[in-house]
């Protein structure tokens, strides 16, 4: 029988794809099963990846997906670095949260990322005091920012530390003193409390909370009807709450989702950054690592990442759930 080089050409393409692996990476840490769900959501067996080492305070992971990437924060170094399977590791943008001439300490950098309506990029800047905009294509990112706001009623902003944008371009964001370079001690605050602000699409600010101690990170529910707020640590507790948006976004009816007060007295960590899932799934940080929550507050287990753990986001096909976590980039593959 005479071979057709065209189905022997196929066949050998066929064969080196198979035999080549994806990239791997070291895994780490450990998954507490609280529910049999969770097999739904994770699989047994998986374990967090360590994709990146070597941060001083890793923070507010966002995926980009034109550019099949993820960028994260590196507070201390006033520093946004990027990943991706295709390039690894590279510094993405220096400097991300401070601009100004003046050295000085503490958490300079930019902290929460997010895209707005046009695809830009968003950024809560710590050193600066502001919510600001980067004045650059994705793809050719730029130290140029633009402010969107740095102060309500005539008073700067302490630090603003994460926020999440509303279909309708509501900006959400919170406001702890993290980022001052005495904390909340720093004799230069404006303010003498901590509020969740929310910043209209024609630039009007208004305070929505001042009643949490450390209000950190955030996100909306996928119909948007109610918007989750970390609160890590203070008189107001290691907790997770929920508000009602009403019809022109504010926030009202106040309640309790989730408290982790027990679990923070022995785990590393509090609540911080948060990412909904579009089904509802809330993957929030907090004592240990990564707690997976439900809608209705069902507690679904915990990915233990081994460190003091900021922030998550999801890439666009919910795929993987990236992680930063201290000195660490993580992720884990999702079902």
């Amino acid at each position: 029988m005479k071979k057709n080089p065209i189905t022997t050409t196929i066949l050998l393409v066929l064969l080196l794809l198979s035999s080549c692996t994806a990239q791997e990476y070291p895994t780490t840490g450990s998954i507490d099963r609280l529910s049999p769900d969770l097999d739904r959501i994770i699989a047994p067996g998986t374990l967090p990846e360590i994709l990146a080492d070597g941060f001083e305070w890793s923070e507010g992971p966002l995926w980009l997906p034109e550019l099949e990437k993820v960028i994260f924060s590196d507070i201390p170094n006033n520093s946004i670095f990027e990943w991706s399977e295709r390039d690894g590791l590279k510094l993405y943008l220096k400097p991300s949260g401070y601009t100004g001439t003046i050295v000085r300490g503490g958490e300079t950098g930019s902290n929460g990322l997010l895209l707005d309506r046009n695809g830009q990029l968003v950024l809560c800047q710590h050193g600066d005091r502001r919510m600001a905009r980067m004045n650059a294509p994705l793809d050719a990112p730029s130290a140029s920012f633009e402010t969107i706001t740095g102060a309500w009623e005539g008073k700067r902003f302490n630090s603003p530390n994460d926020a999440v944008f509303s279909s309708s371009g509501n900006l959400y964001i919170t406001d702890p003193a993290y980022g001052m370079e005495l904390g909340y001690k720093d004799p230069g605050r404006e303010m003498d409390f901590t509020g969740v602000f929310l910043i209209t699409p024609d630039g009007e600010v208004s305070l929505q909370t001042d009643l949490l101690t450390a209000p950190n990170g955030i996100g909306l529910s996928p119909d948007e009807s109610k918007l989750y707020i970390a609160n890590s640590g203070g008189s107001s507790g290691s907790i997770w709450m929920e508000y009602e948006l009403a019809k022109d976004g504010s926030l009202h009816h106040e309640s309790l989702f989730y408290d982790a007060g027990a679990a923070s007295d022995s785990l590393k960590g509090a609540p911080d950054g948060l990412v909904v899932r579009n089904d509802g799934i809330i993957f929030a940080t907090g004592p240990g690592g990564v707690w997976i929550l439900t809608p209705d507050g069902e507690h679904l287990g915990i990915i233990r990442t081994g460190q003091a753990t900021s922030n998550c986001t999801l890439d666009a096909k919910n795929r993987y759930l990236y992680m930063t976590a201290d000195m660490y980039l993580m992720r884990i593959r999702l079902r």
